[in-house]
């Protein structure tokens, strides 16, 4: 693919997203925990299940309607230092009822996703795995940080833990599996983690096949994207994290703006690494696993989220176009009038299943190349029958340190885009809707534009005139 060479249509490499796995075929909606765990938003929340109920029933009320149905809980719904008499997860009882949590979640038509690390816990090395005679100490060693061991994955009896750790949580009702802290990957971890617990992740797919019970497994944080590894995510996880964590931890706010910058630009590595690696020829060569952006801070007002309204909706139209899981961490309590529309905006969901088949890749102004820009475009697809494409416009602002791309342009830009720069055909001409606003452009035979402010963007469908 082209770095900063002239574009052309004939050089645009569309790739499409396949059915992963686990048998999913869009990425997740929902909410998660962490960023009210992490954050002092002002939400009065404590991690328990008669707060978690709270927020979640929210959802069922707000957002079940656009498909946002997964109450993804974060690190601390687990006993820490100790499982069950084999060994398995158990929950912490004083503060959460897993089952009855799932029943009650079901019954509100939503899902239950639960948090897990690799291993299992240096206190239970003496404890014999369920359906065998071995010692988890006999396959489970050293320390990793988290006051786990770290398996041996050549030992049969290893995968024979995670079949009954999953059979657990499918007993219990479980739809979902975040698995943190997996290796090549992770970094700035604070932990002694092994330099490659790669295998984590197919012992983990694997329970879940043998769980009798469809659940995602979406894998943490900021995962090495070399061929090998990116193919063994790709073959096991539903959703793969391309970041670190995008939070303000202790904070008063969620995000800064210089995160959010580093987060595009981790999609915009990762979505190239694909190009590189996948394609849509060969059944076993097909781009599987979404990507996992981090939670979608886009839903409460400026003075909660840390960042401003505009920049608000330029997150939430990366997070859709880049066909990413929409898990929410906002305090659903508080979503004001944008967060709504940006949550539920039917014109903008429908990119999102776009992209949830076509995802997004970024193509220069000027050139049609994939560097870090301040000014950048982005397509996704366009679809293989009619053409139509999404096409996001973005000023970034100046660079604040992790962006990628260094300038420093401040105010007001014109960003524009080419049908060459975008890879189309130039010989056709285009309609041009702005999705956010409705308002229809004038049909063009040159590309697309937008003036647009430091943080600002636009998102457009574009159709070719003779497929409308």
């Amino acid at each position: 693919m082209p770095s900063s060479a002239a574009a052309s249509a004939a050089d645009l490499k569309v790739i499409s997203y396949a059915e992963t796995s686990g048998g999913f075929r869009a990425p997740a909606r929902g909410w998660n925990s962490f960023g009210l765990q992490a954050n002092n938003v002002g939400a009065n929340f404590s991690f328990d299940q008669d707060h978690v109920v709270a927020q979640c029933d929210l959802m069922a009320d707000k957002l079940a309607a656009a498909n946002y149905t997964y109450c993804s809980l974060d690190s601390g719904w687990s006993v820490g230092g100790n499982g069950d008499d084999h060994g398995r997860i158990i929950y912490d009882a004083p503060k959460f009822d897993i089952p009855k949590l799932a029943d009650h979640l079901h019954g509100k038509g939503l899902k239950l996703g639960l948090y897990v690390v690799p291993g299992a816990f240096q206190a239970d090395l003496d404890k014999t795995i369920l359906g065998t005679s071995t010692k988890i100490r006999d396959v489970c060693s050293g320390d990793e940080g988290l006051a786990r061991c770290v398996f041996n994955y050549t030992r049969p009896e290893v995968q024979t833990w995670h079949d009954s750790v999953v059979k657990q949580f499918a007993d219990w009702g479980a739809d979902f599996i975040k698995l943190d802290f997996i290796t090549p990957g992770s970094p700035d971890n604070g932990q002694n983690l092994p330099a490659d617990q790669s295998a984590a992740v197919p012992a983990w797919r694997t329970a879940i096949a043998r769980s009798g019970r469809p659940m995602r497994l979406d894998i943490s944080w900021k995962l090495d994207r070399t061929p090998k590894y990116f193919s063994l995510w790709n073959a096991n996880a539903e959703s793969m994290r391309s970041d670190q964590d995008i939070n303000n931890g202790g904070e008063a706010t969620f995000i800064r703006w210089a995160t959010v910058q580093r987060a595009i630009d981790n999609y915009r590595q990762w979505i190239v690494a694909a190009l590189g690696l996948f394609d849509d020829e060969q059944e076993e060569n097909k781009l599987r696993v979404y990507p996992d952006l981090d939670n979608l801070y886009a839903g409460n007002a400026a003075v909660i989220t840390g960042v401003s309204d505009a920049q608000r909706r330029t997150i939430m139209t990366h997070w859709i176009a880049a066909g990413a899981n929409l898990i929410t961490g906002s305090d659903l309590a508080r979503v004001d009038a944008l967060g709504m529309e940006l949550l539920t905006s039917r014109d903008a969901l429908a990119v999102a299943d776009f992209a949830a088949r076509y995802p997004m890749q970024p193509r220069n102004p000027g050139t049609g190349g994939q560097d870090a820009k301040q000014l950048q475009a982005w397509i996704a697809g366009p679809s293989s029958s009619c053409g139509r494409a999404a096409v996001v416009l973005a000023n970034y602002g100046p660079d604040q340190g992790q962006g990628g791309f260094g300038s420093k342009t401040a105010g007001k830009q014109r960003v524009s885009a080419t049908w060459a720069d975008l890879g189309l055909d130039g010989k056709n001409k285009y309609a041009v809707k702005n999705v956010w606003t409705g308002k229809q452009q004038a049909t063009t035979a040159r590309g697309v534009e937008a003036l647009l402010d430091e943080g600002e963007s636009a998102l457009f469908w574009v159709t070719p005139v003779n497929k409308m």
